[in-house]
């Protein structure tokens, strides 16, 4: 490799924060200690007991993350180990958290990594060898890879490899992992004519949902194989269901309650993946679980599924973007959305897609249960092969929503209102604004204005709706003249038949066609925009926001 007239045959690297320190150039990685330097992803829990051992040691700190513990480790492991191999295995023995580690060695031309509950694979290309965190970040050099599993470390040449699993000493059998051949290609990842990648996956909406759909696209029948081999047994009889989930994954769980239990008449609730394994619940053998992830990798998610099953609970779904995830690998069913690569931090089509497969699932159980009669089941096919044709024709108001952003520029605050299974709509919609924009902003039922957000609308505070022409219009109607009545400024995204007239201070773009039970997927998408829009105002940096990640793969 050649670099600012460097020349080198081997490196590492690291686009993340420091998890531990302020964001500094003295945080940032790589750590070094006496001719090593270590690059990590993940949070060290032990961190502070083994800084003190090496202190007490004599080796001295020059940051203020757990990183640089494990390069004095390893350093200090050298002296009594054959080879920096062996070394990085003892070392990580010592470990508790998640990590996945690259390190170097000057006069050393190997790179060892090591993984544990972050996520870390191999790709094998014509002209060396490499490492990263994901599929995505190799795509340049190669489509060959390995997923490495838990508990592995690897050493990396330029004409070879070994991966040693856990357990065993340093001269352990090498492990076999299988190489898998991406079905992606460099040209996923470039940003084309787009200025950021949000946007350019924002209109990638269209192809990703027919792309997710495919498999239903000649089907006159819904298979509970779409979920797998196994699908028909495990769903048979299934009664209630268990969603686990983060940020905006989380929100996809919420839209689809409202469908599991209004479709198929089954209990459905949805937990934030980040507190169900820490508080006692009631296990059910018989309850399907379903975790819902973009990555795969998400750390929260995987170690609730992990508690789930633990408890007894084996009846277990993946919805994920990457076929080789943890979280695949750990779920007995999935369902693979096929959104393609997501850069940016904030998801926008693995969002819709995730409302597609959730879709489908609730049609399935649906059918299960006996609920669905051929005739609604067609209609609902139906529905969802147009769903790409009706998010392209909701992309087209793009222009007027432009207009309605550059109001947001000197605004601190929004909220964000919907009812129904619109209300996991507007939280979406809020996180999206708070997270590329800055603005604080809050998404509420609309029916619980009175009780409390009441308070804080004023002229200065932009509230934003979503009307769609349903059985609750009338109600949300009255919810918006309380914000009119209180000097609120309101911006309404209606159906074509939502009777929602404009007026002062009540600002109306009209979604080309109402969609009924899919009608979230259609209203998410100019939220979206409005956020990209908005975002662009104010200047921020919409594909990278400040102290996100685009896979949280630490609690």
């Amino acid at each position: 490799m050649q670099a600012a007239g460097l020349v080198a045959h081997h490196g590492i690297a690291h686009t993340r924060w420091a998890t531990h320190g302020v964001p500094s150039e003295r945080n940032a990685h790589p750590h070094v200690s006496a001719g090593l330097a270590v690059v990590h992803n993940g949070i060290i829990e032990n961190y502070a007991e083994l800084k003190q051992e090496l202190i007490a040691d004599g080796y001295l700190f020059n940051s203020d993350t757990d990183t640089e513990v494990i390069a004095h480790l390893i350093q200090r492991t050298l002296k009594s180990a054959p080879d920096l191999f062996a070394a990085v295995r003892l070392t990580t023995a010592r470990l508790v958290g998640a990590y996945a580690i690259a390190v170097v060695q000057e006069w050393n031309d190997a790179i060892v990594v090591a993984r544990h509950g972050a996520p870390l694979l191999l790709g094998l290309g014509e002209d060396g060898n490499y490492a990263a965190s994901d599929a995505s970040a190799l795509l340049q050099v190669t489509r060959r890879m390995i997923y490495l599993e838990d508990g592995d470390v690897a050493e990396l040449r330029r004409d070879a490899i070994r991966i040693v699993g856990a357990g065993g000493t340093a001269a352990s059998v090498p492990a076999d992992r299988p190489v898998h051949e991406s079905t992606l290609s460099a040209d996923d990842v470039e940003l084309g004519d787009y200025r950021h990648y949000m946007q350019k996956e924002i209109f990638e909406q269209p192809q990703a949902l027919a792309a997710t759909l495919e498999m239903i696209g000649g089907a006159q029948t819904l298979s509970p194989n779409l979920f797998g081999v196994a699908a028909p047994e495990m769903l048979a009889g299934v009664r209630s269901v268990l969603i686990l989930a983060c940020g905006t994954s989380y929100h996809a769980g919420l839209v689809a309650r409202y469908w599991i239990e209004q479709l198929a008449g089954v209990a459905c609730s949805v937990e934030i993946a980040s507190e169900y394994r820490y508080r006692v619940s009631v296990p059910n053998p018989e309850q399907l679980v379903v975790a819902i992830s973009q990555s795969g990798e998400t750390a929260d998610t995987l170690a609730s599924v992990k508690h789930a099953k633990a408890l007894g609970m084996g009846r277990t779904l993946a919805v994920c973007n990457v076929p080789e995830s943890a979280i695949v690998r750990e779920c007995a069913l999935r369902f693979l959305t096929r959104a393609g690569p997501e850069i940016g931090v904030a998801s926008t089509k693995a969002f819709t897609t995730q409302l597609a497969a959730l879709f489908l699932l609730a049609v399935t159980l649906a059918k299960q249960a006996g609920r669905l009669t051929p005739e609604q089941e067609a209609a609902q096919l139906k529905a969802l092969r147009h769903l790409p044709v009706a998010v392209q024709k909701v992309l087209a108001l793009e222009p007027e929503i432009k207009v309605w952003a550059t109001r947001f520029a000197d605004k601190q605050h929004a909220l964000f209102l919907g009812r129904g299974h619109h209300y996991p709509i507007a939280l979406e919609g809020a996180l999206k604004l708070k997270e590329i924009s800055y603005i604080h902003a809050e998404g509420y039922p609309a029916g619980e204005l009175k009780h409390g957000p009441l308070a804080l609308v004023d002229k200065d505070m932009p509230v934003i709706s979503i009307a769609p022409n349903d059985a609750l219009l009338e109600k949300l109607k009255s919810n918006l003249k309380e914000v009119a009545a209180r000097g609120g400024e309101l911006y309404v995204f209606a159906d074509a038949d939502s009777a929602v007239d404009e007026e002062a201070g009540v600002h109306v773009l009209r979604l080309p066609e109402h969609y009924g039970l899919l009608s979230p997927v259609l209203h998410v998408v100019p939220l979206q925009l409005l956020s990209y829009h908005a975002a662009l105002v104010k200047g921020t940096d919409v594909d990278k926001p400040r102290n996100l990640a685009k896979s949280v793969t630490v609690e």
